[in-house]
This record gives C-alpha cells, structure tokens and sequence, in this order.
C-alpha cells in the first residue's frame, strides 16, 4: 500500500512502523513528511516516531524532514522535543528548562532555535532576555522574528534598544515583530522608536506601530495617528482609530480636552467604513467605560447626518448601559443625528415594556431632539398612559420641545 494511500486513510500505526524501519531514506523521508500533515502531536507514537528520526536516523534528509513534521505539528511538538532531548520539563520555569532552551539558540537547525525562543518567551522569564538578545543578529529571519516575539512576551524594557534597532532590519517581518514587541513592552522610549513607523513603506509596519501606540500613557501620539487615518490601506486606519479611542480614554481628562475637537475634524474626514464600525465594535466590546465612553461621544459627532443603522443600533441599545455616564452619553450622541431610523429605533424602544426606564425615559426625551409627527404621536400617547413617572416627565419635556402638547 502507497504511502499517499497510508495517509489517507490516517493508518498512522503503518506510516509510523515505515518512517522507523523502512530500509529507503526516501520512504523513511516521505513518511515522516506525511506524518507532520496528518499527526497530530497528542499522539505519542508519532511523537516517539519523529523525535527518534531527529535524534538517531543516519540520513540527512530523513533528520531534517523530521524536524519540518515536527514544525508542521506546531511550535509545542519542537519544544517538547528539545525538553525531551534535554530532560526537563517542556512547561517548567524552573533554571533547569530555561537553560535548556538557552542552549538550544544555538543549535545548528534554525528549527530547533525557532522553538527555543517560543518556549523561552513562553516560559517570560527575565533570566532569559539575556541568551534572546544574543540571537538578535541570528543569520536566519525565521530566527530572529521569533525572539523579538518572545522578548515582547517577556516585557522587560532592558532590550528596547536592541529592538529597536531590528526596526530596520532588511526582513519585514523581523521589522514587524520588533515592532510589536516595543508595543507591548510599552515604555516611553520604546513607543517613540514606533512613531516614526506610520509612515513605514510596508502597510504591515504601519498597522502594528498603529496598534501599538494604543498602549502609550499619553494622548501625545494622537494627531500621529489622527493623521493614519488618511492611510490608504484600512487595516491602518482601522488600527488608529482603535488607539485614538484607547488613549484618549487613559488620558488625563485636560490633555485628551485639547485634542479631541482636532481629531473629531480628522475622523470626520476618513470615510464612514474606517471609523463608524471600529467605533461600534469598541463600543460593544470595551471592557472600561471611559473606552465606551469616548466611543459614544465621537459616533454622535463623526457620523454623516443620515447615519447608518449600526451607528443608530448601537447608540440606542447603549441607553441601556449600565454605566449612566455611559448612557447619558448615547442619549447626546443621538440628538446629534437625523433621520427617519433614528425615530423609529427610539419608538421602538420608548413602546418597549420590558426595557428599563431610564433609558426608556431617555428615548422620550431624545425624541424632542430628532423626532417630527410621528414622534408627537407617540409622545402623546405616553403621556396619556400608565407609565412610569419619570418616562412621563421625559415624555411631556420632549413634547415642549417639539411645540407643546396637542389639545
């Protein structure tokens, strides 16, 4: 039976009994190879299988497409292989295991040094930084993108400005990942080094220093990344319109004041699409109010006069946010808009028994904002009803402003 035919049918016990005894190196090779696509590294024998082709096979070819199997099953099957052929324990932080994987940064397989950095910054160790650093300068891309990942799951500000240096290193994805490790590392130098990156050639670049500046203490990058959202690639502008909202909310209240009116005008300029979704999605996904916060009151004020469902959707459901601060916000944001679906979706909710009354009260009087005669209508009708004394009060006030109540 064929090897392609063995792989098929994941007859896995006869592709592993091949790439052990077979007599052909070519058997031995393609077997391993087949058994990286179609293992899975929970297997043990298959595991046995590849760690001993690695450790022991007399051929090159068999040692190193074994070693691609194991790269095929993921990062965790190369670092259980080194902890194996080192005898420790591939999830201990223990000396032991960080040294371990220390040493293996210099294996003569790239593959082995790969999975050495992952289990390193995976361990976030600050005793490894050291040994990563090191491997910086490694002759392989491959390398050295891994280790700038693993320094930024460790966070220690030490290497900042060994990463930074990689920002210019001829490999976009070595550029890439230092990059983001800055960001995550997130000191004051380390941000500043990502400044400069928006305007970066490689969109890639440009959206993760985007991203990353999220995380500054400050609102100082903010007209940078008011600017991005001029980029021509929306991964870009969608990643400066999420940290535009993530640093203002962080912001001393008096600093993030003094740029919001400038980056209001700009938000206003990037098209519907780039901001108005980022926006509802921080709105329905932020886990601080201030983010939410922050969400609400720009949806009110960048969006087209005739704003899109989402927009409205989302800005009445938030009438029933718990935060109040929250809420109240929506209910601004509202009488901000016009449109025919922003009375409806208020109705909706004013008619709605089972909503709370707060933000039933809330609709009631946004309606004296946006609504017109069918508004009256409705603002009429509670008025008459058994309602709640506060949706009654709102009610009666809205009805003021749109020009008193019918007799």
């Amino acid at each position: 039976m064929s090897l392609y035919t063995l792989a098929r049918d994941n007859d896995m016990e006869e592709l592993c009994e091949r790439a052990k005894h077979s007599d052909s190196p070519a058997v031995r090779r393609r077997a391993a190879l087949m058994l990286g696509d179609v293992g899975d590294m929970e297997d043990d024998r298959t595991m046995d299988v590849l760690v001993h082709l690695v450790t022991d096979d007399d051929d090159d070819k068999v040692r190193a497409a074994a070693v691609d199997a194991l790269d095929d099953l993921g990062d965790e099957a190369l670092e259980r292989l080194l902890a194996r052929t080192a005898d420790v324990n591939p999830d201990g932080a223990d000396w032991a295991a960080i040294r371990a994987f220390a040493r293996a940064l210099s294996a003569d397989i790239p593959e082995f040094r790969m999975a050495a950095a992952n289990a390193l910054g995976r361990i976030g160790d600050g005793d490894a930084v050291g040994p990563l650093v090191k491997r910086l300068d490694d002759p392989d891309p491959r390398v050295r993108e891994r280790v700038c990942h693993a320094l930024g799951r460790i966070g220690d500000p030490r290497p900042v400005g060994k990463l930074e240096a990689k920002l210019e290193d001829d490999h976009g994805a070595v550029k890439a990942a230092a990059a983001d490790a800055l960001g995550t590392i997130a000191t004051g130098k380390a941000l500043a080094a990502l400044v400069d990156l928006l305007e970066d050639e490689n969109s890639s670049i440009r959206r993760v220093a985007a991203s990353a500046l999220g995380n500054a203490s400050s609102a100082e990058p903010v007209p940078r990344l008011a600017a991005a959202l001029g980029d021509e690639h929306d991964t870009v502008r969608r990643a400066a319109v999420f940290s535009i909202i993530e640093l203002l909310a962080n912001a001393p209240t008096k600093q993030s004041h003094q740029v919001r009116e400038t980056v209001v005008s700009e938000l206003k300029e990037a098209d519907d699409g780039t901001v108005l979704g980022p926006l509802v999605e921080i709105l329905e996904e932020a886990s601080q109010a201030r983010q939410r916060r922050n969400a609400v009151w720009f949806l009110g004020r960048v969006t087209s006069d005739q704003p899109p469902q989402l927009v409205i959707d989302a800005l009445v459901e938030t009438l029933t946010d718990d935060d109040k601060m929250t809420a109240q916000f929506a209910a601004t944001s509202i009488t901000e808009l016009d449109g025919h679906s922003v009375e409806s979706s208020l109705i909706d909710l004013l008619r709605d028994d089972e909503a709370p009354v707060e933000a039933r009260a809330k609709a009631a009087f946004a309606l004296g904002d946006v609504g017109g005669s069918r508004a009256r209508e409705e603002l009429d009708r509670i008025t008459d009803s058994d309602v709640d004394k506060q949706v009654r009060k709102r009610a009666f006030a809205a009805l003021s402003k749109l020009g008193g109540i019918r007799q």
